[in-house]
């Protein structure tokens, strides 16, 4: 069932406030024509207020105790970071049907019910700084645009050094890279159903180790500028099982000139994920994992300086920073 995004509200009652004078009989007694002093009038309005306001404060105490603490699975996944390799979560409001939802041509996640919908849009590395729209289409609406802003972000950048065939390519490895690149973006223009449920969109770490902070890394390789990491480089010995993250299906496999040995998965609605570099491939295309499901084996293949994982998180065709789909 699709999960309601809402904005939780504390409210807290106001203090009671006592009267400045009082006419007061204490069993039967009749107060003396001259009043009760300041003092003590407002030493008993201090006294009423607090017994009047003790049930309502037991009771508040009560609730915080018996309310559990939000867990992760009941967070909202993906956090929004609205900078070039972020995420934006844009409300749709309320409707029937679900909306359709598309930046320029490529369709987007949306997720809510009818009460209120969101589309999460991924942006890529290289969106402009300023307003974007995305264009939303609900049942018997006409089309509307939502405006966004991309904030920008500061990238650092990373010097490696590599073998010098993977950075000044041959003509047979620059053919083979083409096709490469072809194959993979219709593997990338995958959008299927069911669409995942928002608690699904909490990811685990695919396999242990240090995660760096190498996403949207400004890469020069031998002294060459290159396109910038987009992915999550986790440290791990070659041979180190890969776990999938959420529940998905193997959408493509291969060895390929950069990534070398690699698997995208399909978790719905344009959410996929790639891994690569790896040593080892034990499924094939169509094979459905289970979230936590052993599938590969980290390695050192492809253009790389050593064992380790290269995780790709995607949204509308569109790399992302895996660390937001992560709970810490």
């Amino acid at each position: 069932m699709p999960t309601i995004f809402r904005s939780l509200r504390t409210f807290s009652a106001s203090p009671l406030d006592a009267p400045a004078e009082s006419r007061v009989s204490v069993a039967g007694s009749r107060v003396p024509p001259r009043g009760p002093s300041r003092r003590a009038v407002l030493a008993a309005g201090a006294a009423v207020g607090a017994m009047q306001a003790w049930p309502a404060a037991a009771a508040a105490s009560a609730a915080a105790k018996s309310t559990p603490a939000p867990t992760p699975a009941e967070a909202v996944w993906p956090r929004a970071l609205q900078v070039p390799g972020g995420v934006a979560r844009l409300s749709l409001g309320p409707s029937a049907t679900r909306p359709q939802a598309h930046a320029g041509e490529v369709p987007l996640l949306v997720l809510g019910d009818p009460i209120e919908w969101t589309a999460l849009v991924g942006i890529a590395l290289s969106a402009p700084t300023g307003t974007a729209t995305i264009r939303v289409q609900a049942a018997d609406e006409a089309a509307r645009d939502i405006a966004y802003r991309v904030e920008p972000k500061r990238y650092k950048e990373q010097r490696l050094t590599v073998a010098p065939r993977t950075v000044d390519l041959s003509a047979a490895d620059n053919a083979r890279y083409e096709r490469e690149r072809a194959h993979q973006q219709q593997v990338m223009a995958t959008f299927s159903t069911p669409l995942p449920r928002a608690a699904e969109l909490a990811m685990r770490q695919p396999v242990p180790g240090r995660r760096s902070s190498s996403f949207g890394l400004r890469r020069v390789f031998n002294g060459q500028a290159r396109s910038p990491h987009s992915g999550m480089d986790i440290a791990a010995a070659a041979g180190t099982p890969v776990v999938a993250p959420l529940p998905g299906k193997v959408i493509d496999t291969g060895d390929y000139f950069f990534n070398g040995g690699t698997v995208w998965l399909d978790h719905g609605g344009g959410v996929l994920t790639m891994y690569c570099h790896l040593s080892a491939i034990d499924v094939q295309v169509g094979d459905t994992l289970a979230a936590g499901q052993p599938f590969c084996k980290v390695g050192a293949t492809g253009r790389v300086t050593g064992p380790h994982l290269h995780w790709g998180v995607m949204l509308n065709r569109t790399m992302v920073d895996p660390a937001l789909f992560l709970s810490a």
